[in-house]
């Protein structure tokens, strides 16, 4: 690369030690017919504003659907025992390109009218919980024979029937808690909650999300541990060990043509190689009959022909549709749990907000931008109820850490990688695929998965003084009660009955739900025991939310596309709104707008200067 600034000749150029790299410097030119940003941080090879090649989005779109392919595949897979599919791959294929499909949707709908950051939208954790938490509810048991390979027939009505009430009831829950989320989203509401809720009910919440799912994952990598510990061995080698290991592979530039270039390659796709090498070695124990032929022997779900059959019968192309399990069916049980997870969801986008703005050089996002992309998350959870996932969407914090290895904060990749899950969702053969990955090779992914996402909640207590004994109360009780209480409730729902039964349905509902029940108590603790701002966290916290002071970069990041806004739809009744961007000068929001003037001097170095304009 140009020492002095100029651009690569290529986006797959290389550094002079021959690694593969991005554009990283002359962001105040115009880099393969791409005209950069002046503004875009000197670290990114593409800031957020920034264009890359259309081949270029394309390719990087592809890599942040390869990142959320563990997250999205893994959510319908924990479900289907729970709806009663656990003999079923052909409908959990189904359920695999239906959450492709609306995953796309509401990751167009955040880049172009939510919060306009870079972020992924997928199926989410926090709702996985009280999902399963109602269909343990009595009503809402699998029969006996359904967990019968051997009596189960896919095709028959009474079968149909019995998965598909199950998932219209999730369904239903899941459109009413989504007006929730739309509800505190676009009144503001999100802004007001965030003043009381602190690291010490985040840290709960968050890693409450993942702890109770240790069961499923532990039972499904107990159908073989030798594969289980296998794949957990080669995530651990791939995305610690071998992450800065650069692999040679062959590149085309306008410079050098063809040539061999080096690539993180392990630290990129960790998950996926781990999974595709565990996959593999399933098929060859598979096809020497090293793995046991009886379905009663222990190891045999190992196997890669126990769901060969799928691959034949899934439909080439399909298209999923609105309504396509039925007319949704609500229960009060349901929408309160969901309500709960919904809470947890909102609480942890929020931070990806800044995260992501962090990384990709963009300011903080003003309040006008998170009440619209909690708003356009509700708005997604209710398409995915409408359509059947089984669960909703959320901003994937996986995604987000992907911006900061790839440095590409580009919006218009994340567009591109909406357009790939679109299209990802009418490949009927793609659901089907990953619906065939043996059992134990989804346990070893799961144990991992979720041993980070309990870290990632762990992880905003640094902002809290943990040497305060009030403050280990706090965490400690939350967490060891967010365990303990579900786990007593499930072993004797008996005992909460208040004689309605839709209250005991709700009651239990709530308290199997175990980041419902950590999180209401940290927040309750932590709001009502004295302790100082410093101490509760909540200064570091402030500081992390503050407002830009970049008012005319704040207006092209967070600001409505085509216009809206600022040409079109100006009236004072629409700046009332508290989801609309700011006209007026008010701290955070846009009204003084500075006109950036920039020269450059003949060393490539700019310079700077600043005139003020009312807009």
């Amino acid at each position: 690369m140009n020492s002095a600034g100029g651009s690569c000749e290529s986006p797959d150029c290389m550094r002079g030690d021959g690694v593969l790299s991005l554009h990283t410097e002359g962001q105040g030119k115009k880099q393969d017919g791409v005209q950069k940003d002046p503004n875009s941080n000197s670290n990114l090879a593409y800031g957020i504003l920034d264009s890359p090649p259309w081949y270029l989005c394309i390719f990087l779109g592809i890599q942040h659907f390869l990142t959320a392919l563990g997250g999205l595949v893994a959510v319908p897979l924990i479900l289907a025992k729970d709806l009663c599919l656990q003999h079923d791959p052909l409908t959990q294929s189904y359920l695999i390109s239906t959450i492709f499909f609306v995953s796309g949707i509401c990751t167009l709908l955040q880049v172009f009218l939510g919060v306009r950051l870079p972020i992924l939208q997928g199926g989410t954790f926090a709702f996985v919980a009280p999902s399963l938490a109602m269909l343990s509810l009595p009503a809402w048991k699998c029969p006996e024979w359904t967990l019968n390979a051997s009596q189960v027939n896919t095709s028959s009505p009474e079968f149909i029937e019995e998965w598909q009430k199950r998932i219209r009831e999730l369904q239903g829950a899941i459109m009413v808690a989504s007006c929730v989320q739309m509800l505190v989203g676009f009144s503001g509401l999100i802004g007001f909650l965030m003043r009381f809720i602190g690291p010490l009910t985040i840290a709960p919440t968050i890693s409450l999300v993942a702890l109770p799912l240790f069961d499923s994952a532990g039972s499904d990598a107990g159908i073989h541990w030798g594969i289980s510990a296998l794949t957990i061995f080669l995530i651990v080698l791939f995305s610690q060990y071998l992450k800065n290991v650069m692999v040679p592979v062959p590149v085309y530039g306008r410079r050098k043509k063809c040539h061999i270039s080096r690539f993180n390659l392990f630290q990129v796709f960790p998950v996926l190689l781990a999974l595709c090498l565990s996959w593999l070695f399933c098929f060859v124990l598979t096809v020497t009959n090293t793995l046991p032929e009886s379905p009663t022997a222990y190891g045999y779900m190992a196997r890669t022909d126990t769901k060969g059959s799928v691959l034949s019968q899934a439909p080439w192309f399909r298209f999923p549709y609105p309504g396509q399990w039925g007319l949704p069916t609500i229960s009060l049980a349901g929408v309160f749990g969901i309500i709960a997870g919904v809470i947890s969801s909102m609480v942890e986008s929020v931070g990806d907000y800044h995260a992501c703005a962090r990384l990709v050089g963009a300011p903080p996002p003003p309040k006008h931008a998170i009440n619209r992309g909690i708003g356009i998350e509700g708005l997604g959870c209710l398409l995915a109820g409408a359509w059947g996932t089984g669960n909703g969407t959320t901003s994937y914090s996986e995604n987000v850490g992907a911006l900061g290895i790839t440095r590409v904060g580009s919006r218009m990749v994340i567009v591109a990688a909406g357009c790939v899950l679109l299209v990802m969702g009418m490949f009927g053969k793609i659901g089907a695929a990953f619906a065939t990955i043996p059992t134990p090779v989804i346990g070893g992914m799961f144990l991992v998965m979720f041993g980070i996402i309990s870290a990632v909640g762990i992880s905003n207590l640094q902002y809290v003084d943990m040497n305060s004994s009030r403050n280990l109360f706090v965490f400690g009780f939350s967490i060891y009660c967010g365990l303990a209480i579900p786990n007593w409730v499930n072993k004797n729902p008996e005992k909460l009955q208040t004689g309605i039964l839709q209250l005991d349905q709700v009651i239990q509902v709530l308290l199997t739900t175990g980041m419902f029940v950590g999180g209401f108590l940290g927040f309750v603790l932590d709001n009502t025991i004295p302790g100082s701002l410093e101490e509760r966290g909540l200064l570091a916290w402030s500081k992390i939310q503050e407002d830009s002071e970049e008012s005319s970069k704040v207006s092209k990041v967070y600001g409505l596309p085509w216009g809206i806004g600022t040409k079109f739809c100006t009236s004072s009744c629409t700046r009332l709104l508290p989801f609309w961007p700011r006209l007026d000068h008010h701290r955070d929001e846009v009204g003084v707008s500075q006109l950036t003037l920039c020269s450059q001097t003949s060393s490539g170095n700019h310079l700077w200067s600043a005139t003020e304009t009312k807009m």
